[in-house]
C-alpha cells in the first residue's frame, strides 16, 4: 500500500477502471497472481473520484479471485470495500501460509506435500517436456518449473466453458476449485474462502476424493487436484490446437442431457422416491471419438453452500442457494449412455455427467444437473 495514493495511478490500475466501465453486462473477473495494489489503486481512484452510487455500481461489477495475499492490499481493500467479491485464502505476505491454501491443489503435493492421494504424474516436470515443451515455439517457452506448475492457474480454471459452470458460484466446484462464504479469523466481513468447521449445521469446504491409490482423501485441496488429469489434458489438446489443422487434434465431446446440448446447469424438481431419468443420448465427439460416461455425486456442491450474508456475495440467481441438509440420492446404471437418480432424502443435489473421449490426448466434457427435491 505505499506505492498506493490518490495522486498515484499506474498503467494497469487505468486499464482495470476502464475494463470495468466498458458497456457489457456481464461481470468483469479479477485474477490476483501477486501483489493487489493494482487494484487497490483503481478503486481507490474511484472512490475519489465518484458517487457513493457509483463508488456501489463499480465494484459491483467485479468478481475477484486472489492467490493468497501477497502484499498488504489484499486485507485493505476487503476492509475498505465490503461489499466487493472475493475469493482467497487470507494469508501473510511472506507465504509461510500458501502450503495450507487451496490452489496449491493444482501441482504443489511435492512441495508442500499437502495432497496425499493425488496423482503427480500429469505434472510433472517429464509429463511436461512431453506434452507441452515439445509442441513447437510456444511450448519452448515453458519452463522448467523449481517450485510448482501453474500457482496461479486455478483463479481462471473455472472460467473455461466445459459444463460445469463454477463461475456461477464458488460453492459449486470445478477446476478452480471449491469455497464457501464464511469469515475467517481477523477478516473484517465474511467472503468466499476456504475451510470451515465440519460440525453438523456449519458449512465445509473439503471435498472427500478417491487418491490415485484407491483410498479416500478429504482436503481442501482435493477441491483441485480431483480434476487434474482432464485439465492438464485439456492444456496439452490446446497446444496441439496451436500447431495441427482441425482434423489432426483432438477436441472435446459434446455433452448433451435429456436432449439439452447447452452448458448451464440443467435445473429439474424431483421428489424423494420418484426416479428421475437423465439420458446422455445426442452426445457427439468432433472427431468420432469413442466417448465413456460417468454419473455422479458431486455431494459436496449441495452440502457445503451457506447463505450469503449479502446479496453481493452471490453469483448467479440471487440467494438461490442456502445451506441445507445433504441430501442422499442413488444412481442407477452410473457408466451408461442413460442413468436413473433416485431420491433419497429432500435436498438440493447436484449430479455431473463426465464424458471422456478416447483420443489423444483423451479429452472432457461435463454437465451439471441439479436436483431440487422435495418430499
Amino acid at each position: 500500500m505505499a506505492a498506493v495514493g490518490k495522486d498515484q495511478m499506474s498503467p494497469g490500475a487505468q486499464l482495470l477502471i476502464e475494463a470495468v466501465d466498458r458497456k457489457d453486462p456481464r461481470p468483469l473477473y479479477v485474477t490476483i497472481w501477486g501483489g493487489a495494489n493494482t487494484l487497490a489503486e483503481a478503486l481507490l481512484h474511484v472512490r475519489d473520484k465518484r458517487s457513493p452510487e457509483e463508488v456501489k455500481a463499480f465494484v459491483s461489477q467485479m468478481r475477484v479471485y486472489s492467490i493468497s495475499d501477497q502484499d498488504d492490499a489484499g486485507p485493505w481493500i476487503r476492509g475498505e470495500f465490503r461489499d466487493l467479491f472475493y475469493i482467497v485464502s487470507p494469508s501473510t505476505e511472506d507465504g509461510a501460509q500458501y502450503s495450507s491454501a487451496t490452489w496449491t491443489g493444482i501441482s504443489g503435493d511435492k512441495y508442500y506435500r499437502n495432497a496425499p492421494g493425488a496423482d503427480f504424474t500429469t505434472v510433472s516436470n517429464k509429463w511436461l517436456d512431453e506434452h507441452v515443451r515439445n509442441k513447437g515455439f510456444l511450448g519452448e517457452t515453458y519452463p522448467q518449473y523449481l517450485f510448482i506448475m501453474e500457482g496461479d492457474t486455478p483463479t481462471f480454471l473455472g472460467l473455461i466453458n466445459n459444463g460445469l459452470a463454477s463461475y456461477r458460484n464458488p460453492g459449486w466446484g470445478g477446476w478452480g476449485g471449491r469455497y464457501i462464504v464464511r469469515q475467517p479469523s481477523g477478516e473484517p466481513r465474511p467472503i468466499w474462502t476456504q475451510g470451515g468447521d465440519s460440525y453438523p449445521g456449519s458449512p465445509n469446504l473439503r471435498d472427500t476424493v478417491i487418491g490415485v491409490d484407491g483410498k479416500r482423501y478429504t482436503s481442501d485441496q482435493a477441491t483441485i487436484w480431483r480434476w487434474r488429469k482432464a485439465f492438464q489434458h485439456d492444456f496439452s489438446a490446446r497446444m496441439d490446437w496451436t500447431l495441427k489443422e482441425f482434423k489432426d487434434a483432438n477436441h472435446n465431446p459434446v455433452a448433451v442431457v435429456n436432449g439439452d446440448s447447452g452448458k448451464e446447469p440443467l435445473v429439474i424438481n424431483a421428489k424423494v422416491g420418484t426416479p428421475v431419468t437423465l439420458s446422455a443420448a445426442g452426445t457427439t465427439d468432433p472427431d468420432g471419438n469413442k466417448v465413456k460416461y460417468t454419473w455422479w455425486y458431486y455431494e459436496e456442491a449441495a452440502s457445503a453452500i451457506c447463505k450469503p450474508v449479502k446479496p453481493e456475495d452471490v453469483i448467479g440467481e440471487r440467494g438461490e442457494d442456502e445451506l441445507s441438509v445433504q441430501p442422499t440420492v442413488k444412481i442407477e446404471n452410473s457408466e451408461g449412455e442413460e442413468a436413473k437418480v433416485i431420491p433419497q432424502s429432500a435436498g438440493t443435489a447436484h449430479v455431473i455427467l463426465t464424458v471422456e473421449d478416447d483420443g489423444e490426448p483423451s479429452l472432457t466434457a461435463y454437465r451439471r444437473v441439479i436436483l431440487t427435491i422435495e418430499n
